[in-house]
């Protein structure tokens, strides 16, 4: 099992070396999301799932560590959040706290950070710490969602995002904002993703005098100029990002 470990260390830094992994990501999580897939459908045995996860974790975490300049800014709100960003980025991973969401995507946006971990929106969430509707997607999206695996309840419900487009996987969701300048119902915002061909769920509605905000999780991959998005009958419809869909109380 060492030498195997030190022969991926090798690749790793022969890939991190040549011109052909130069300017592309380090982060790839929807290739990750793939092999933890592939890893748990032909798991069997006593070790614990949750095991074979954190190893590889550790090991993807490793290999980002090793190429070197990776860090993460993150907006704790609660001791879970950092617990997760250390879980699922490894120990090794610098990881800053930033006292609001704004200021970790600044930190990014600078280049003081590669990604930033920011919590999962909730209805009870301050007009202040709402991130999401000023992200300019693709400058910056969403690319995954943590913990991807969980045998039971998540302790804590996060995103990670990071300059540049989502990384595909074998399942995706998306996440989209849609606004409407008039009042628009739940049912009617319902009805029109349906008639465009996208399967949602409404996560939370923001509404404001002249305005409402819709922001929805999508199955599968939806993309900036998809053509669906432009059939809905918003005044903007518009893509944050997607990320794989998390196995969330896995049980075999």
């Amino acid at each position: 099992m060492h030498d195997l470990l030190m022969q991926r260390s090798g690749i790793v830094a022969s890939l991190a070396a040549s011109r052909a992994k130069a300017g592309s990501t380090i982060l790839r999580p929807g290739r990750e999301a793939d092999i933890l897939r592939r890893l748990l459908a032909r798991h069997s045995g006593p070790l614990p799932r949750a095991a074979l996860v954190r190893l590889w974790r550790e090991l993807f975490a490793a290999s980002i560590h090793q190429q070197g300049g990776f860090s993460v800014a993150v907006y704790a709100r609660d001791p879970a959040m950092a617990r997760l960003v250390a879980e699922h980025f490894g120990a090794l991973t610098a990881a800053r706290t930033h006292p609001t969401p704004a200021r970790a995507l600044a930190a990014v946006t600078r280049g003081e950070a590669s990604v930033a971990v920011l919590p999962f929106p909730e209805d009870a969430d301050a007009p202040e710490m709402e991130w999401w509707p000023a992200l300019n997607a693709p400058q910056l999206s969403v690319v995954a969602r943590l913990p991807f695996f969980t045998e039971g309840e998540a302790e804590a419900d996060a995103l990670v995002v990071a300059p540049g487009a989502p990384d595909p996987s074998a399942e995706d969701r998306s996440l989209l904002l849609l606004e409407a300048d008039s009042e628009q119902s739940r049912g009617q915002l319902l009805t029109s993703l349906t008639t465009a061909g996208i399967t949602a769920r409404l996560v939370l509605v923001r509404r404001a005098p002249g305005i409402s905000r819709f922001l929805m999780e999508a199955d599968g991959l939806i993309m900036p100029g998809d053509p669906r998005l432009a059939a809905l009958p918003f005044d903007r419809a518009r893509m944050l990002g997607a990320y794989a869909a998390p196995l969330r109380g896995f049980s075999g």
